[in-house]
């Protein structure tokens, strides 16, 4: 997954897979089938991880606005971790691939998708909660937030610092809509009587 996530499926040779994990190319291909097969895999890998701390800061709290700014916060923090590689293996994964690799690229395409919608699931329950405007258009607001996500892995990816990341999430939230304090009260009353029935 390291090596996948430093160097992507082409610049990931067979030699240079086998000697990170110490095998030879019999037991590569008895194990793993095929390169592309091991990068499903390294791929899910790295789902699992990123996508625990991506869906728990999306839940923390019952305001949308500070869930997204924790998410922001959080994506600074992992994409510049020292013990991993930098950014994110999704991000751009796959976007110049040849013909031949089209289901990988559509898989990685699938998968920067699929954050896109959890975060307008997201937003739609703020929005239900009175926590954004109604006429807030959630699915750019949704796709405008996946792509600030994707451009702080690339800035990661060039050295960025975490606190220059945080900078850009601090940007990213002046252009998150405010709803009324009237409306968020009805919401917040609402949902505690939700919660009572």
């Amino acid at each position: 997954m390291r090596l996948f996530w430093e160097r992507g499926y082409e610049g990931s040779s067979f030699d240079d897979l086998t000697a990170a994990m110490g095998i030879n190319a019999s037991s590569f291909r008895n194990t793993f089938k095929s390169k592309e097969a091991l990068y499903r895999e390294a791929t899910d890998a790295y789902v699992a991880m990123a996508g625990e701390w991506f869906a728990r800061k999306l839940r923390e709290g019952e305001d949308v606005r500070t869930a997204f700014a924790h998410l922001f916060e959080e994506a600074a923090a992992q994409y510049t971790r020292d013990d991993l590689p930098s950014g994110c293996m999704i991000s751009l994964a796959g976007a110049h691939a040849p013909e031949s690799l089209a289901p990988l690229k559509d898989m990685m395409a699938a998968h920067r998708a699929s954050a896109e919608r959890a975060m307008a699931e997201r937003l739609k329950q703020g929005q239900k909660d009175g926590q954004i405007p109604p006429d807030a258009n959630i699915h750019a607001l949704a796709a405008f937030f996946n792509a600030l996500f994707r451009g702080m892995a690339v800035q990661a990816r060039d050295g960025a610092t975490r606190s220059r990341l945080a900078e850009i999430a601090n940007v990213a939230m002046q252009a998150f809509p405010a709803a009324s304090a009237k409306r968020v009260a009805a919401g917040a009353k609402s949902k505690r009587r939700k919660h009572r029935g």
